[in-house]
């Protein structure tokens, strides 16, 4: 079915035109267009088992042969990802000197590919890896070669699509997998993300605190904020008196928190950023407030 725009299109462009320096955080629901599978269902719920626990990944050597055999099938579909309208739309914001901030929790890097210079990465990024010994960064693709060049035989496995690079590769002996080590020192690999039970960074967190300070109201874009991770940000901007509004499919964990919320596609509902030099609300000039 095809969307139509409705009233809080319109009330989401002149929430944009009302407000100069806008804080933006995003989630998977941005990348979906984009054909990486999200966690949740719209009622903020898990649609499929939870992700690893950086507990389970550093403590158990039979999680990350798990880990890797499924990350050896889902990462060429990150690899090959490109940017949909969601991401150009808010590129497009940040180009009209609108955009304070982009903090995403996604790790496909899919803004940057879209031209948004403007951006932390709070989960951090699938295209590299990082040593637990030695504190080593490498590139991701260059551990798909050596994964590959070891497992030659799980690359004509058929798996289902998953989100963040995993795959769908139930019912296997994963005992068999050969897990590479740090090139440098030996040490243990691991994705340069921030896995479920790790702490996200705290010059990241602070450097997105700072520019909260600087914004005069967020916008949350494709997030359900169910992890505290993103959700403490929301929270920063209404302590600030900050006006927050959200395009979100599904409910969201600060649904009463928010201005008003446009349960919609994103792509769909920041399309207006993309019409020309921007919305025609933008020459209107809105009042802030």
């Amino acid at each position: 079915m095809a969307y139509a725009a409705g009233m809080d299109d319109a009330r989401l462009e002149d929430f944009v035109a009302a407000h100069r320096r806008l804080f933006v955080l995003t989630g998977a629901g941005c990348s979906t267009a984009s054909g990486i599978p999200d966690y949740r269902d719209e009622q903020g719920a898990w649609k499929r088992t939870p992700p690893v626990t950086y507990q389970a990944f550093v403590g158990d050597a039979g999680t990350r042969q798990r880990y890797w055999a499924r990350s050896l099938l889902g990462w060429p579909r990150i690899a090959d990802a490109r940017p949909n309208a969601a991401h150009r739309a808010l590129a497009a914001l940040e180009s009209q000197g609108r955009c304070e901030l982009l903090l995403t929790q996604n790790v496909d890097g899919l803004h940057q590919a879209a031209g948004s210079a403007s951006v932390i990465d709070l989960h951090g990024r699938l295209d590299g890896v990082v040593c637990l010994a030695c504190g080593a960064s490498s590139a991701r693709a260059r551990l798909q070669v050596r994964l590959a060049q070891a497992n030659a035989a799980w690359l004509d496995l058929e798996a289902g699509t998953a989100p963040d690079g995993d795959a769908d590769l139930e019912g296997m002996d994963f005992g068999t997998f050969q897990v590479p080590a740090c090139e440098t020192c030996g040490g243990m690999l691991k994705p340069d993300v921030v896995f479920f039970g790790e702490n996200v960074p705290r010059d990241r967190v602070e450097t997105a605190m700072a520019h909260v300070g600087r914004a005069d109201a967020m916008l949350v874009v494709g997030s359900s904020l169910m992890v505290y991770s993103g959700l403490r940000f929301v929270h920063a901007a209404v302590r600030q008196g900050l006006p927050v509004a959200a395009v979100s499919l599904g409910r969201t964990r600060a649904d009463d928190l928010l201005q008003f919320r446009v349960a919609a596609p994103c792509a769909d509902a920041l399309g207006f950023l993309l019409e020309g030099a921007g919305p025609p609300s933008l020459t209107r000039q809105v009042a802030a407030g």
